[in-house]
């Protein structure tokens, strides 16, 4: 049998005190690259064991989605021999996550300055909703922060109710953010010896991610409004119709618009000055929109799809999730990767030498125990 590659984290071991979403996301995508991680959980097992439906083999697929490769302690943290297990991992621990309220973890001799008094070397990471300061008591769910960041004023119909995003878009962004933050800190301590404290609230990430959103108000101080499907800054940039259904149609420079009129046999629209240029054509989108439905519509989405993307025009249609994978697997790109007999969506990031591995399935509850305890006694 050929040795496996090892992965860029091979080595790393990781104490994860989080739950939920943003900090099992984090840990999940950090084990996928090879680092060990303990999965700390109170006797009840992570909240997201309970999240369902759906379900697969009667485990919840959302607890299943963020926790492969990963090992499985329960631990009850007001139990004192409880704790000292819990206090020796994180002694021992290269990175230590948590999403707990802030503070919450110091009654426990948890908290960072605690661990790193005996571990000097931690990459002790904190999840918040809103930061260890004034919004400290607040919190942290994901739909919270959508609404308090003003995501929701921009997403939904202009003249309906807003909307929150399909997914809790916030908690995986924090979830990009620590992980991203583990790995700096992790090679400056590499230079330094030091370890330090890491921390990510969702609001923060949030206004980071609303990008041209909150930039536009920062630096300009206008405030973004609900457009629906349509963009602020590009035209088109939005699902239109066909003969039989809407597609989406970008055109995000003036060379994409140029080859879109070509192929809907409208070249003229390209020396018009109302539409030549980007800005343009978002300030006279009214008078755009139904020059493009016009031809549009003569024409299946699928059709418009084919031809458009050959001619270098980004364009896409509207699928279900099922659509979306079956899309990935016709590139070529594996989105689906089975672990002990458990399929999951394989990790996004792609290495020549050192790839992501997938050697455990999401572990029950309290599964490697036994093990745990017999290893951190010795």
């Amino acid at each position: 049998m050929v040795d496996q590659p090892k992965g860029p984290l091979d080595g790393l071991l990781v104490a994860d005190f989080s739950r939920i979403l943003a900090g099992p996301y984090a840990t999940m995508l950090l084990a996928d690259l090879g680092a060990q991680v303990i999965k700390v959980e109170g006797p009840g097992g992570d909240d997201t064991r309970t999240w369902m439906p759906p379900v697969r083999d009667g485990v919840s697929t959302y607890y299943l989605g963020i926790n492969r490769n990963k090992r499985s302690i329960a631990l009850n943290l007001k139990d004192a021999d409880d704790r000292s297990a819990a206090q020796e991992l994180a002694r021992r621990a290269d990175v230590l996550i948590e999403n707990m309220r802030p503070g919450g973890l110091g009654r426990f001799g948890l908290d960072y300055a605690s661990v790193a008094a005996g571990n000097p070397g931690i990459i002790y990471a904190s999840i918040s909703g809103f930061g260890s300061g004034d919004g400290a008591s607040l919190p942290g769910y994901d739909l919270m922060v959508q609404a308090i960041s003003g995501l929701m004023s921009l997403t939904g119909s202009p003249d309906g109710s807003p909307y929150r995003a399909g997914i809790s878009v916030f908690d995986v962004m924090a979830g990009l953010h620590c992980s991203m933050g583990i790995l700096a800190a992790l090679h400056a301590r590499a230079g330094t010896g030091r370890g330090q404290h890491v921390e990510v609230n969702l609001l923060s990430s949030a206004l980071s991610g609303l990008v041209n959103h909150s930039s536009g108000y920062v630096a300009s101080g206008t405030v973004p409004y609900r457009m629906g499907n349509a963009h602020p800054s590009l035209f088109p940039y939005e699902p239109l119709p066909t003969s039989d259904g809407e597609l989406i149609i970008i055109a995000g420079n003036d060379g994409q618009f140029r080859k879109l009129c070509e192929i809907l046999g409208l070249g003229d629209l390209v020396d018009d000055p109302r539409f030549g240029r980007n800005q343009d054509r978002t300030a006279n989108r009214e008078e755009l929109r139904p020059l493009l439905v016009e031809r549009l519509v003569t024409r299946t989405k699928d059709e418009w799809f084919r031809d458009l993307l050959a001619a270098g025009v980004p364009c896409a249609p509207i699928n279900t999730i099922d659509d979306g994978v079956r899309f990935a697997e016709e590139l070529g790109l594996e989105p689906v990767v089975t672990v002990g007999g458990v399929p999951g969506v394989r990790n996004p990031i792609t290495f020549s030498a050192t790839p992501a591995g997938y050697r455990l399935p999401p572990p029950g509850l309290d599964e490697h125990g036994e093990e745990i305890r017999a290893w951190l006694k010795n």
